[in-house]
C-alpha cells in the first residue's frame, strides 16, 4: 500500500525530470544552432535558401527532440527516436539534392559531388534506426518478462 500512494509522486518526478531534460536540450541544441548559424551567415548571400534549411532543420529536429524526451520511459520515445533518425536522412538527400551541388558566381561555375558523403551519412543515419528499432524491442521484452528478485 506504501508503493501505491508513492507512485504518483514518484510518476510526477519522472515527468518532472523529463521536462527539464528536455528544456535543457533544447536550449542547448538552439544554442549550437545560433553559433553555427553565425560561422554559415556569410555564405547564405552565395546559396539562396540557406537560413530557411537550417531553420527548417533545427526547428523539427528540436521539436522531435523535445517529444522524444517527454515520452522517455514509453514505447514512444523510441518511435520518436526513429523518426528522428529518419528525417535527419531524409532531409539530408532533399537538402543535398541526391549529393550534387552545382553552384555559379559570376564567371566561375562550381560543381560538388558529395554522392559519398550522402551514402555514409545514409549508413550511419540506418545504424541509428536499427538502434532505436532494438532498443524498442528490448524495451518490450523487458515489460513483458516477469522480473525474478
Amino acid at each position: 500500500m506504501v508503493e501505491k500512494k508513492k507512485e504518483p509522486k514518484s510518476r510526477l518526478r519522472r515527468i518532472t525530470v523529463n521536462v527539464m531534460k528536455a528544456i535543457i536540450k533544447s536550449v542547448i541544441f538552439y544554442v549550437v544552432y545560433y553559433f553555427l548559424w553565425t560561422l554559415f551567415a556569410p555564405a547564405s548571400q552565395f546559396i539562396p535558401g540557406l537560413q530557411t534549411m537550417f531553420e527548417t532543420f533545427f526547428i523539427i529536429y528540436i521539436i522531435l527532440m523535445i517529444v522524444g524526451e517527454l515520452t522517455n520511459g514509453t514505447i514512444y520515445h523510441y518511435f520518436f527516436s526513429g523518426a528522428k533518425t529518419l528525417f535527419v536522412i531524409s532531409y539530408m538527400i532533399m537538402s543535398l539534392g541526391g549529393g550534387i551541388i552545382g553552384l555559379s558566381y559570376e564567371n566561375i561555375s562550381l560543381l560538388v559531388d558529395l554522392r559519398l558523403f550522402v551514402v555514409i551519412a545514409m549508413l550511419l543515419g540506418t545504424l541509428g534506426l536499427a538502434k532505436s528499432v532494438l532498443q524498442a524491442i528490448n524495451f518490450m521484452n523487458e515489460k513483458a518478462e516477469p522480473h525474478l528478485i
